[in-house]
């Protein structure tokens, strides 16, 4: 996906990561979107920040009430599978409670963990929630030219 083009994400699937964010608040919820040519099928994953943090607070000081880590052994878990069934990630997504829907360094950072993004042709998705009322919902796409992520408008189908 390129900044040039809209993200297109079928109503079931905008819906489903709405309530997977109300369902998580006040922490950040996080999850795939893949499509197999015809429809977009939402996978929730498990946030383990709040796992990670336990174990760990010096290196993982934050929570999930402002941080999300992917369990990244689920996440293959469904990345095969899709590609068993001929499925292709569209987009991944977190929740941002209590703050605006915006990409972050962190989210950046995870994104691109060797200064490129692992995953170039999935959109970012971040939903802002506050009080678990969903605010506004943005998607960010990997941009080759800017080497940067950019914005990208949303279009529900």
């Amino acid at each position: 996906m390129s900044p040039q083009h809209a993200l297109l994400i079928s109503t079931p699937a905008w819906d489903a990561i709405c309530e997977h964010a109300k369902l998580s608040f006040p922490e950040e919820c996080c999850g795939v979107v893949l499509c197999n040519g015809k429809t977009d099928q939402v996978h929730q994953l498990r946030n383990i920040q709040n796992d990670l943090h336990a174990l760990d607070p010096k290196t993982f000081p934050r929570t999930a009430a402002i941080a999300y880590a992917m369990d990244m052994q689920e996440l293959e878990i469904v990345l095969q599978q899709a590609e068993r069934e001929g499925a292709n990630l569209k987009a991944f997504y977190h929740s941002h409670p209590d703050h605006e829907a915006y990409f972050s360094q962190e989210d950046k950072a995870f994104a691109t963990p060797f200064g490129e993004p692992t995953f170039p042709n999935a959109a970012q998705i971040v939903v802002s929630i506050y009080a678990g009322i969903i605010n506004r919902i943005r998607a960010f796409a990997w941009s080759e030219e800017g080497q940067d992520f950019a914005e990208v408008p949303i279009q529900l189908i």
